[in-house]
């Protein structure tokens, strides 16, 4: 029996798996810079050893996406399995109990950056891929393993260029994106959706002078002061749209993990993260996480920045964002400009967009056979029933999505995304191992 063959395999060859994931967390790929290219040749010199051909593909310093199938044949169902290469840096290395470049294993957890967020999800990919070659089912369709670079920064490097670039031809069937979606203490979860995010950087521009005498300057600082108290008007100023799902779609969902739902009400009140999760899945939010201003005590500030990260609904744009901005700060008296300096004496507000993605939601998975598919398959793997349910942050998922190449797109991995970005971040070892029998037996049933 195919189930039988391919956990049998998993369970014999853990002890590889677990070491080909340690060789790459022990791989430097800190974004920024990239490095990715590092993790791209461990990959391919793991799947050639299998027989499996892979393509590099190099840009910039040192940096690279990395495409490999499970054969060459793309006119029957396509199953897309994504992982990003890239990893957060660090931070200060002294204040991690475990290196972060180690792979320490303690206590049935392997630590270092990247185990969780996503190393761990993509390792797990390329061990499917591989298992499948090596136990030759009887396949009509075709595995596509698209590990990229740049997802930490936006994903317009590695995800968006491979779509323009290699999948362009190809018709694609579903996608799995590796992504951590450990709800601890709750089951593990299915992503369906995700909200989009601008990082907006805000600059007052005001008019210097000795402080002793004030009123003959603008203070930037008290400028950027009064946008910060009116904030709150964007709710108002901000195009309605209605969030994928309500704050009771959402609850009813996760409800399925517990005996009652008298009990799920008793748990949203004890655990304030989870009822905090449900509510910001449901609407706009923004937040101010970044000031500075002033060049010294006594001069009063012509200069301020501030950065504001925006938290959108599907449908909610860039756009939609800078219009209401604009009609706020003009609210206050103030002019919007195009530029970032003026004149001396000119008095005005610049904003830059930096950062930006949409949000992205798999419409029509209430009536996919396949998502019921991997859903049974995680229940019996997990030995729970998943939770369905919307990503508060933001994914490679929008470039399949809102593009329409492939709507049918969700996130699933091992890890807890409370350890993603964090010291001693950490994967838990039977996770990792879990996560590779859901991909591989998926992955055999979808293109039976």
């Amino acid at each position: 029996m195919e189930k039988d063959l391919i956990l049998n395999e998993i369970e014999k060859n853990r002890e590889e798996y677990i070491e080909f994931l340690r060789d790459l967390i022990q791989t430097e790929s800190y974004n920024p810079p990239g490095n990715e290219k590092n993790v791209a040749l461990i990959i391919k010199k793991y799947l050639e050893d299998a027989n499996i051909e892979c393509e590099i593909f190099p840009f910039e310093d040192n940096r690279a996406n990395l495409f490999s199938t499970l054969n060459n044949k793309f006119d029957g169902k396509n199953l897309i399995y994504n992982g990003h290469m890239d990893v957060v840096p660090p931070g200060n290395e002294d204040e991690w109990k475990y290196p972060p470049l180690s792979a320490s294993i303690k206590r049935k957890k392997l630590y270092g950056r990247g185990s969780t967020d996503m190393k761990g999800g993509l390792a797990a990919m390329v061990i499917s891929l591989k298992i499948l070659k090596k136990l030759g089912l009887k396949l009509s369709g075709n595995l596509l393993l698209n590990a990229v670079a740049d997802e930490e920064t936006g994903g317009t490097y590695g995800t968006k260029w491979l779509l323009q670039n290699k999948l362009n031809s190809i018709k694609n069937d579903f996608v799995v994106i590796g992504e951590p979606t450990g709800l601890t203490p709750l089951p593990k979860g299915i992503i369906l959706g995700e909200k989009g995010r601008v990082e907006l950087k805000i600059v007052t521009n005001g008019i210097s002078c000795h402080a002793s005498v004030p009123f003959i300057g603008k203070n930037a600082i008290y400028m950027m002061s009064e946008i910060i108290q009116n904030l709150d008007k964007l709710e108002e100023i901000m195009p309605k749209v209605d969030p994928p799902m309500s704050t009771n779609e959402l609850k009813e969902l996760m409800s399925v993990a517990f005996p009652s739902n008298e009990i799920f009400d008793k748990v949203l009140e004890e655990q304030p993260l989870i009822k905090n999760v449900i509510t910001a899945n449901a609407q706009f939010v923004k937040n101010l996480t970044m000031i500075n201003g002033g060049i010294k005590s006594n001069v009063i500030p012509d200069f301020c920045e501030a950065i504001m990260d925006f938290r959108l609904l599907p449908g909610q744009t860039t756009e939609m964002v800078i219009e209401s901005m604009k009609e706020m700060i003009n609210s206050l008296g103030y002019d919007v400009r195009n530029e970032p300096t003026g004149s001396p004496e000119d008095v005005f507000v610049y904003l830059e967009v930096l950062k930006e993605g949409e949000g992205s939601y798999w419409n029509g998975w209430r009536d996919s056979k396949d998502l019921k598919i991997f859903n049974n398959i995680v229940q019996e793997i997990y030995k729970k029933e998943p939770i369905l349910f919307i990503l508060p942050a933001s994914s490679d998922a929008e470039h399949y999505r809102n593009t329409d190449y492939c709507r049918s797109t969700i996130l699933f991995g091992p890890g807890n995304p409370g350890t993603a970005h964090a010291i001693d971040e950490y994967i838990e070892i039977q996770d990792f191992i879990d996560s590779i029998k859901v991909y591989t037996l998926f992955a055999a049933e979808f293109l039976k």
